[in-house]
């Protein structure tokens, strides 16, 4: 038995138990970032890049990922890189804890919507494409003619020219398309 426990005025046992309840509450907070649908699609793209299928995300995994995604001259650099940005070997939880992280900055939908109304006074949902184009390349945090294309190949324009900034940002803040689901 152990002694340092009954000094403390506490069962030896107890100590083991509220870590794995802690635990197990970090976990379930992380499942209860996301609805159900999200977490399937997550566990979908978790299992793509498990290669091996040990329930782990290595450094074969993500070379083997980027490999099926065309990029064959990944760097040891990169991939250490980005191995460092988990706490520890990269499970299923630990993977959604880390999309909940890059998303918790991710401002909400309406607050969103409410800064394309400022260019769409009359809530039509559409922005003109010449004019959305030249904004973000004149204003604040200046996008690139690189950016501005690859972003109407992620969302084009509609027949007229317009940009649907509704649907836009409604894959910015639930990840696909309002069509598709």
């Amino acid at each position: 038995m152990n002694g340092i426990g009954w000094a403390r005025g506490k069962p030896p046992s107890e100590a083991p138990k509220k870590a794995k309840k802690k635990a197990a509450e970090a976990s379930s907070n992380v499942f209860s970032m996301f609805e159900q649908a999200q977490i399937q699609e997550f566990k979908e793209a978790f299992t793509i890049m498990d290669q091996n299928r040990d329930g782990f995300i290595d450094k074969n995994d993500l070379r083997d990922t980027f490999c099926a995604l065309g990029r064959l001259n990944v760097g040891n650099d990169e991939l250490d890189e980005m191995l460092k940005m988990a706490p520890g070997p990269i499970n299923f939880t630990i993977f959604l804890s880390m999309f909940g992280e890059k998303l918790k900055g991710t401002d909400p939908e309406e607050t969103i919507i409410n800064a394309f109304k400022i260019f769409d006074p009359e809530g039509q949902g559409v922005l003109k494409g010449e004019d959305i184009k030249y904004y973000i390349m004149s204003q604040a945090d200046k996008f690139t003619e690189a950016e501005v294309e690859d972003m109407f190949t992620n969302f084009p324009l509609d027949v007229a020219g317009n940009l649907d900034y509704k649907n836009l940002c409604y894959v910015i803040t639930h990840g696909e398309d309002k069509e598709t689901e």
